[in-house]
């Protein structure tokens, strides 16, 4: 199919970008990498009355550090291969990272890009999962002006956010993990790279003979990403045991509330969560990878 008709317009400065959504609101769609909108654009999902192209805007660019080193500034620009090659990511953020091999295909993660993964709210994608998982926080500007979002109050449902419909996320703020800090990621998906049916991020800090600031988010499973925190207090300063490990997924696993899809009911959901939850946990706490030290 080819896509309804619509205006195109491609400003040069995040000013103009902000006047047209403020003009236009939902009739508005933002063009960055493309890779989720051209495709619900050809299959008429989505008809929106203006593309607005960002892509000549070059203060959406960029990796970087900010806030007096702080934190890791991932602009709205910023294309998914560019962050997995990125060794400040590797760095300061590890677990994206470690997510950025899951996700898509090369040819995809040359194009689409990080906040867009983002301000989509795809409940499969691993970007959302991510940002909750390392306290990043999500800056939105508009004619009113600039706020940032904690990436927990972001997302609220099914390809719903907390972005109004004249803001523009210009960048993703994501804290410089500390030296004792763990991470782990792992999804399932019926090929690599296809859509998560069940994935699971995760950071903590301390040792595995004492554990501390567990966070533990799956997603895949329901409409939005699931921060487990009560089964992830189940850890506060505890020793690493298989059988902490079971107690947190069978806790988190109850804590979900999957739809039955393609991939299965409620109940299969869950047993695959805790499944990938106790690898993933095993993993983190047992791996010498697993230390951003």
């Amino acid at each position: 199919m080819k896509a309804p008709d619509f205006a195109y317009c491609r400003p040069a400065s995040i000013d103009a970008v902000c006047a047209l959504l403020a003009e236009h609101r939902d009739d508005a769609r933002i063009l960055a990498g493309g890779q989720s909108l051209m495709a619900t654009l050809n299959l008429r999902l989505s008809a929106p009355a203006l593309l607005v192209d960002i892509n000549r805007i070059d203060a959406l660019r960029g990796i970087h550090l900010a806030g007096d080193g702080n934190y890791l500034r991932i602009g709205a620009l910023a294309r998914h291969a560019e962050v997995a090659r990125s060794p400040l990511v590797a760095l300061h953020a590890p677990l994206i990272t470690a997510a950025m091999r899951h996700v898509a295909h090369p040819a995809i993660r040359n194009r689409g890009t990080t906040c867009g993964s983002l301000a989509l709210a795809d409940p499969s994608a691993e970007m959302p999962a991510c940002a909750i998982a390392l306290d990043a926080t999500l800056v939105l500007q508009s004619q009113s002006g600039t706020r940032g979002v904690p990436a927990r109050d972001f997302f609220f449902g099914l390809y719903e956010t907390a972005r109004r419909d004249d803001e523009l996320l210009i960048e993703v703020r994501v804290p410089c993990q500390p030296a004792d800090q763990r991470v782990g990621f792992d999804e399932l998906s019926r090929r690599h790279g296809d859509f998560a049916m069940v994935g699971v991020a995760v950071t903590a800090r301390g040792t595995p003979d004492r554990m501390t600031d567990l966070r533990l988010v799956v997603f895949g499973t329901d409409t939005m990403p699931i921060d487990c925190r009560d089964a992830a207090a189940l850890a506060d300063r505890q020793a690493w045991s298989p059988a902490l490990g079971e107690a947190i997924a069978s806790a988190a696993a109850a804590s979900l509330d999957p739809d039955t899809n393609m991939f299965g009911g409620p109940a299969v959901k869950r047993r695959q969560a805790a499944a990938l939850i106790r690898r993933v946990l095993t993993a983190t706490f047992t791996s010498r990878e697993a230390w951003h030290g």
